[in-house]
């Protein structure tokens, strides 16, 4: 009988014991008046819990259940520090916890800390009331982490606070919905945007995790494609890639030192020569990126595995002079470094021999404003002829000579590209002499919202830049890389076809992104548009017109090409004579073509479903 009385309490234990295994299990109450076996750094968290149930009212903070609050503005927001959990197993799929202070991405927030690397985080949105959140964490159940509670920020909102930190089945609030990576429903499928790291966030905004901006410090190196791009003076974004089209991002390259310290944008190099001495071995060249913070002081960080860790430069700033932006770059005829810093609405020269010493050559390049591009260019129809190209931050470019130490324009300032307000800070790769010896740009498409979406902004599709002689003199052409090719998928082909004046061919029904070349005859008084998913580009004999006004050709239009994604038209006239990038938002499906104010002759046009560059799937 005895063992049957056991075998009912132990049969009648069970629901207790699987109940208690699907608990809560508190990770921080907070409950105290101390924080207990949690670790300390700084002072933000000295004075204890906010355990008291008057303290939460006194520092307005809301939504609380009363218990007990891990608070860093007890003593207001001047002090600083951490606040860190013992380790603990990840047990269930599920950490939740209540925030709220500061808005500052790793400067007031909490932490989830695995292997040493922070894996998840969260703020406060700049308001004192405690709002709910959750971190899905079943992929890493089993592991070790801890939780680390961070305040680093001293001005204003410069505290965080945090309640009720536990592992649990049931969150208060579900994780936020953000979408398979790369495959949320407005990812563009050939263009660049960045990824969210570790925060949860819709539409992120300037400076934070989603967000991208200027293009810098792009650069060839061993095989890989490195593109850097802002992250508005937070970190700079890195991704790279061995064809230009499929990109790997990697975790930002490297942060600003503290909150508001910035680090804008700049240039990368490869210290062949290794004449900064900053890699203790001569046959690793140092990948050296410039940078400006926002004192301004130029600093340099550098890396000596192929950019996957950076370190400051002990000995930062190197050069206090001018505002920001530096373009650094070998000139192999004087032997030196060169580097073209923007300040005072003027563009200085600057020389160097190591990379940490720089001297100003007084020669100022007038009316110039942000985010200089500077190399040599061949002549196309007489490679002997050189020209070396200066391109400003709007996309404005001239065309001289230079001597190491003095630019003399020869042109006037003519327009790259005529996208306007969407075509932005572009750069070029460097040092692609060790490559194939293209120049090839990129651009943010400055205004590229994506409702709804974790990011924000986009990077035009990769350029080569050519210079042609033209009966106007010299100009730049931008025409896309022949490696779009490696993302085509079914085309349609059509030949000698006449549209009439008033009728319209239909190109596709549905589909995302395209790829449309055409050779066309447009006779005077005519147009030919193309309606891309609600959005219109139209050309005439000899003009183009999308979204800024109408651009006139020198020679009648001859080629076109249209690149179509999901959130931008990119067109290029007779071999990129004009390009013109543009953001929109698609309204409605469907391609189109048509004529009107007289027949058209389509000579031939293709119309080409692509790829997407992130899983190879036509959209």
């Amino acid at each position: 009988m005895k063992y049957l009385a056991a075998w009912m309490l132990m049969t009648a234990l069970l629901p207790i014991a699987s109940a208690f295994s699907a608990e809560e299990l508190a990770i921080g109450d907070f409950s105290g008046y101390s924080y207990g076996a949690w670790k300390k750094t700084g002072e933000a968290f000295n004075p204890g819990p906010a355990s008291d149930p008057e303290l939460p009212k006194k520092l307005e903070i809301g939504n609380s259940d009363g218990k007990g609050v891990a608070s860093s503005e007890i003593e207001g927001d001047g002090p600083v520090g951490t606040l860190t959990s013992p380790n603990f197993k990840i047990s269930r799929p599920y950490i939740s916890f209540r925030i709220g202070g500061g808005d500052y991405e790793r400067s007031t927030c909490i932490d989830l800390v695995v292997d040493g690397r922070t894996v998840k985080s969260a703020t406060g949105r700049n308001s004192d009331q405690l709002k709910p959140a959750s971190w899905d964490v079943k992929n890493l159940l089993g592991k070790k982490a801890v939780i680390r509670i961070t305040d680093e920020a001293s001005g204003n909102w410069g505290h965080v606070n945090v309640e009720r930190i536990l592992q649990t089945d049931k969150p208060e609030v579900m994780p936020m919905e953000k979408g398979t990576l790369y495959q949320e429903s407005l990812r563009p499928q050939f263009h660049f945007a960045a990824r969210q790291w570790m925060t949860d966030r819709l539409n992120p905004g300037m400076r934070q995790d989603g967000w991208l901006n200027d293009l810098n410090g792009m650069i060839y190196y061993d095989g890989e494609y490195h593109l850097f791009a802002q992250r508005w003076n937070k970190c700079w974004i890195h991704a790279v890639s061995k064809d230009l089209i499929h990109w790997k991002e990697l975790e930002p390259a490297f942060w600003e030192e503290k909150l508001d310290s910035g680090v804008q944008s700049g240039t990368c190099v490869i210290d062949y020569q290794n004449s900064s001495g900053l890699s203790p071995d001569g046959k690793n060249p140092p990948m050296v990126a410039f940078w400006s913070r926002n004192a301004p002081q130029h600093c340099i960080s550098y890396s000596l595995d192929h950019g996957r860790t950076w370190k400051h430069y002990e000995k930062n700033p190197i050069l206090e002079f001018g505002e920001r932006d530096p373009k650094v770059f070998w000139y192999d005829p004087g032997k030196h470094w060169v580097m073209i810093l923007y300040g005072g609405g003027k563009y200085h020269i600057l020389n160097s021999k190591n990379l940490l010493e720089w001297d100003d050559q007084k020669h100022p390049i007038n009316d110039a404003f942000e985010c200089p591009d500077f190399f040599e260019l061949p002549v196309m129809e007489n490679q002997k002829v050189r020209k070396w190209v200066l391109i400003h931050a709007d996309g404005k470019y001239s065309l001289g000579t230079f001597d190491g130490s003095e630019f003399k324009e020869e042109t006037p300032r003519l327009l790259s590209d005529v996208g306007g307000h969407n075509f932005y800070a572009t750069q070029t790769f460097d040092n692609t002499n060790k490559a194939d010896g293209r120049r090839i740009q990129l651009a943010w498409m400055r205004g590229s919202d994506f409702p709804n979406m974790p990011f924000s902004q986009q990077v035009s599709f990769p350029c080569e830049l050519t210079l042609h002689e033209t009966p106007a003199g010299l100009r730049l052409f931008r025409q896309p890389i022949r490696e779009l090719d490696l993302l085509n998928g079914s085309e349609q082909k059509r030949e000698n076809r006449e549209l009439k004046s008033g009728e319209e061919l239909s190109l596709a029904k549905s589909g995302q992104a395209y790829r449309i070349q055409a050779e066309v005859s447009i006779p005077e008084g005519a147009k030919l548009t193309f309606n891309l998913r609600g959005y219109s580009v139209m050309f005439t004999s000899n003009t183009v017109e999308s979204g800024t006004g109408s651009h006139a050709s020198q020679e009648p239009i001859k080629t076109l090409e249209i690149l179509l994604d999901r959130a931008s038209v990119e067109t290029f006239v007779n071999g990129g004579e004009i390009s013109s990038t543009r953001y929109f938002l698609p309204n409605r499906e469907g391609l189109s073509v048509k004529a009107d104010g007289g027949e058209v002759k389509i000579r031939s046009l293709t119309v080409c479903g692509l790829k997407s560059m992130w899983d190879g799937k036509v959209r």
